[in-house]
């Protein structure tokens, strides 16, 4: 087993995981601390190091609000430990591989944990990679800056960096992913195989890093989760930057909130009193994101897709049946049908027509509809419609989800069960709850090594097929209630086809 591995700056050492046969490597540092000189600027060169690392436990996790504090859904299911240690110097990543050898050329996966760039780090309890790596993937999970110290714009910072003048997050993540291709055969990697993944926020950092002309090279699939999000009514999309420009006056009230007048002594105050100013600001501002500083973004992610600006790999793309619904919220059916039509135009009599044969006609929900599934396959036809030679794997889950909370297909509920750590969870599973754990981390697996998802479960047997999905053929796979994993195959519901064809229809003429 591969238990000392030589990187480009020194020797680390790993430890068995639970199964020997993996070797976890845990806080690899790829960058230079981001403290002092270095806070707010792009990750900087990591220093070599004498000896051998041991690189036996996380590394401290990004500068954010204490997890573990309060009781919402997330802090019941991993945002558990208030103790965790946290620290700005937080640019280190984590390894599991099954190599004997570093010349076995395995694929690898790069993880963007998700938390809406506020929150989230890559020692949550459900990203355990020892599952995947059984599989013979090398599983790497890369923390980034997040919140005002990932994503802080100010004038002063564009003016000492204009090269690299925000973006402080997607730059830590870009400067994994290149760590990763210079490094990863070591640990019996391939770098020419290497697949990005995330979700939630994670995901829409895929979705950053597959737009950035930058990284086509290194990227050779992406795994989309829960975050191609669009409103099919309102337009509202989470992911859509604002320009540089507009947010340096963000940087300048926040630089006022603090009492500093320069960079220089924002620089000089205290990680943790910046964090909690931060907190106290963001109740009343708008936090800190990407920007389209033409620099790492030049766009928005979904117009640069639509414009086939991105790098042409397989992507894999779907979402949880309860999260982030949309709707039209309007009291009785004379006002919906006035604002259907205002809405969809000429396309509005339609849209009210199918509504109604839905039985889609609840008072302050009317049009009730999964606006990411809308939009995944929105992309999807965009990319058959431009006629690349890559696909798009669309997926549903909506499973039964056990505890006394009632919580439903709750936003993020997957992740326990693509890195099949279901066992880590204090949530009752059954049986089955397992069995499809285990062939969802196969598709997973499957695509991460060759695009494709399909291929065989633990007993020899064949999965259920999974097809890309088009317009004319609206393929993919339900992970369903009671276990069952069945494919989607035929026509789609009359009613989702209208609003992913509206999506895709906006996206298209923001692109033009």
């Amino acid at each position: 087993m591969l238990r000392v591995v030589k990187t480009e700056n020194g020797l680390v050492e790993g430890l068995p995981a639970a199964d020997p046969r993996i070797t976890s490597f845990k806080g690899i540092p790829f960058a230079a601390p981001p403290v002092g000189e270095n806070r707010w600027r792009a990750p900087m060169p990591c220093k070599d190091w004498d000896g051998v690392l041991k690189a036996y436990k996380f590394a401290p996790i990004s500068m954010q609000d204490t997890p573990g504090i309060g009781d919402n859904i997330y802090i019941r299911e991993w945002h558990v430990d208030p103790d965790v240690p946290m620290n700005e110097d937080c640019l280190y990543l984590n390894i599991w591989t099954n190599a004997k050898s570093p010349d076995e050329k395995l694929p690898v996966v790069v993880w963007y944990f998700g938390g809406g760039l506020q929150w989230g780090y890559p020692s949550e309890m459900e990203f355990d990679g020892e599952r995947v790596a059984r599989r013979g993937v090398v599983v790497v999970t890369v923390n980034y800056r997040i919140g005002v110290f990932g994503f802080l714009t100010h004038p002063e910072i564009t003016k000492e960096a204009p090269d690299a003048p925000a973006n402080f997050g997607s730059l830590d993540q870009q400067a994994g992913l290149r760590w990763v291709h210079r490094n990863i055969a070591a640990f019996g990697g391939d770098p020419e195989n290497i697949t990005i993944a995330g979700q939630s926020a994670g995901g829409g950092s895929v979705m950053s890093q597959i737009t950035c002309e930058a990284n086509f090279p290194l990227i050779k699939k992406a795994i989309v989760q829960s975050a191609m999000i669009r409103d099919p009514y309102t337009g509202f999309g989470v992911g859509i930057p604002k320009h540089l420009s507009e947010e340096e006056k963000h940087g300048e009230e926040f630089f006022d909130f603090l009492g500093v007048k320069s960079l220089k002594e924002a620089r000089e105050l205290d990680a943790f009193y910046i964090r909690d100013r931060y907190a106290v600001y963001a109740e009343n501002h708008e936090r800190f994101f990407v920007v389209q500083d033409d620099k790492f973004c030049v766009g928005d992610p979904m117009t640069l897709f639509a414009q086939n600006k991105r790098a042409m790999v397989p992507i894999m793309a779907g979402n949880t049946s309860d999260e982030f619904p949309n709707m039209i919220n309007v009291a009785n059916d004379e006002e919906f049908e006035a604002k259907a039509r205002e809405i969809f135009g000429d396309k509005g009599d339609e849209f009210i027509r199918i509504c109604k044969e839905k039985g889609n006609m609840k008072p302050g929900e009317y049009g009730f509809v999964n606006g990411i599934e809308c939009t995944a396959k929105a992309i999807s036809m965009i990319n058959k419609e431009l006629g690349n030679d890559v696909d798009c794997f669309y997926y549903k889950f909506d499973t039964d989800i056990p505890g006394w909370d009632n919580p439903g297909n709750f936003h993020s509920v997957e992740l326990w069960f693509f890195f099949e750590t279901l066992a880590k969870c204090w949530r009752p599973f059954k049986g089955y709850h397992y069995d499809m754990a285990r062939i969802m981390c196969n598709y997973w697996s499957n695509f991460i090594k060759t695009g494709n998802p399909n291929g065989k479960d633990a007993d020899g047997t064949d999965m259920p097929e999974w097809l890309p999905y088009t317009k004319e053929n609206p393929n993919g796979v339900l992970f369903g209630k009671g276990g069952v994993v069945s494919s989607i195959n035929g026509e789609e519901d009359e009613f989702i086809a209208f609003l992913a064809n509206h999506i895709k229809e906006r996206i298209e003429r923001n692109a033009k």
